[in-house]
């Protein structure tokens, strides 16, 4: 069964009942190369097991059940379970949770089902969910080796912003505090259907086994990032010294110290900048 085929995708809905939900942003990939690639360049092989968000009709999942050795979809649409019995009939290595992803267990998931694998995440991601998701994975520490996702192409050039740019926010440093993020391919609009507005990019985010910070120094850092980037046109050092209620000269003579500009703004450090902030103690004691 090609299903990457409109006419094979119509008919099988029509044999179902099933119909598109603009609630779950879903939008089918028709694009008979994407899948291949995601699955190749996310690292999926034989001693992988790869968890997949949102599985569709299964395109991506049967891509994902050829090269490892095991597969386990998380999947919010109930409605989708006779489709995806019929079209994931010849694989037995691919199991279905019919859940939402931001309120499982990934830990737990990947611990029963993967016991002597590496681990790896991939996903075409709804838009509406893309950050949430990420987040997630990244800040529960997953034992995962990357998380190769496509999103919105606007999210992903945010996502994997260098900072120190102007197109950095907030969730480029947070990703590339727990990761080193790639931008692998672009995908445009017309390999889905129904088709979106925007175009696509697939990414790549490998991830760091080493942590920077310890668990409070953490908290400071993206404390001080949010703060920093909810006023992105100030000079960093005001709503710093509102947000951890220090004193602005105090704050501005550690800048000096850290040999950071005292008029920069949140996109002009870098992370390792930010990190040294989180350490200093006469910030934090």
């Amino acid at each position: 069964m090609e299903l990457t085929d409109i006419g094979v995708i119509k008919e099988l809905f029509s044999r179902h009942g099933f119909s598109f939900s603009k609630t779950l942003g879903q939008n089918f990939l028709i694009n008979p190369s994407v899948c291949p690639k995601i699955a190749e360049m996310g690292g999926c092989e034989k001693g992988v097991g790869a968890v997949e968000i949102g599985t569709g009709v299964g395109v991506l999942t049967k891509e994902l059940a050829k090269r490892c050795d095991k597969v386990v979809a998380v999947e919010l649409d109930e409605r989708l379970r006779p489709v995806l019995e019929e079209t994931l009939s010849e694989f037995d290595n691919v199991k279905i949770i019919f859940a939402d992803v931001l309120k499982t267990d990934l830990r737990h998931v990947i611990k029963e089902n993967f016991e002597g694998l590496d681990a790896v995440v991939c996903a075409n991601l709804p838009y509406y969910i893309t950050s949430p998701v990420i987040m997630k994975i990244l800040e529960e520490r997953l034992p995962i080796k990357s998380l190769t996702v496509m999103v919105q192409k606007e999210a992903a050039d945010r996502i994997c912003a260098s900072p120190a740019t102007r197109e950095c926010g907030a969730v480029s440093y947070a990703v590339r505090y727990y990761s080193t993020p790639k931008i692998l391919f672009r995908v445009n609009r017309g390999s889905f259907m129904p088709s979106p507005n925007v175009d696509s990019a697939v990414i790549r985010l490998d991830i760091k086994s080493e942590r920077l910070l310890s668990d409070d120094e953490e908290k400071r850092l993206f404390k001080m990032i949010r703060a920093g980037f909810s006023q992105r046109r100030k000079q960093l050092v005001n709503p710093l010294s509102v947000a951890l209620g220090v004193d602005k000269k105090m704050l501005e003579e550690i800048f000096e110290e850290l040999e950071i500009k005292p008029t920069a703004r949140a996109e002009e450090l870098n992370l390792e900048k930010y990190a040294q902030l989180a350490r200093n103690k006469k910030l934090f004691g």
